[in-house]
């Protein structure tokens, strides 16, 4: 049974949308989702589904979130696969000078805008920098999160497709637990 990883967008942050992971499990496991299991309180849920259709699963979430909780949360899904693929493909990950706390993955919902890209590719961001690599956008904030010049959580609109961003430490942790819920009983 395929395994897919949930990352709810604005979930717990700033004591807004707030949601207790033990009912967000139990929330997944309402929809038929099996072996549902959370990660860190902002919204990282790994399942395994039969679901085939991914993007009307992550409308089901949302529907079902904002019934339950009362609030809307863009829900961006990957598989164990994909998120293999956007490890391999950072472009950050050859490079020693690299904090990895500082290192931004942003996981777009769908493919993004190219004037969307076109733009944020000419923001003046030094000494922040950006790739955008198929639905996945690098940010390394090489002075940390406290005072960005990217206003990354805008990165969405710009690119005109719901966003969420993890840190690559957050990501790797989420890829782990895939892999192991991958594994045959």
């Amino acid at each position: 049974m395929p395994v897919i990883v949930s990352l709810l967008r604005g979930v717990n942050v700033g004591g807004n949308n707030m949601i207790r992971m033990e009912a967000l499990r139990g929330l997944y496991e309402s929809l038929g989702l099996r072996k549902v299991e959370t990660f860190i309180q902002s919204g990282n849920v790994v399942f395994s589904t039969q679901a085939r259709d991914r993007m009307a699963l992550a409308k089901r979430i949302e529907e079902a979130i904002e019934k339950n909780c009362g609030f809307h949360s863009d829900v961006v899904l990957r598989n164990a696969a994909e998120l293999r693929d956007v490890l391999a493909r950072n472009p950050f990950a050859e490079r020693p000078d690299i904090d990895p706390a500082k290192l931004l993955i942003v996981f777009l919902a769908s493919d993004p805008d190219p004037e969307g890209c076109a733009q944020v590719r000419a923001l003046d961001i030094h000494p922040e920098e950006l790739h955008i690599l198929g639905r996945e956008v690098y940010v390394y904030f090489a002075n940390g999160l406290a005072r960005p010049k990217l206003p990354w959580t805008q990165i969405g609109k710009y690119l005109k497709t719901p966003a969420t961003a993890r840190n690559v430490t957050t990501v790797g942790k989420l890829l782990a637990m895939a892999e192991r819920l991958e594994t045959p009983e």
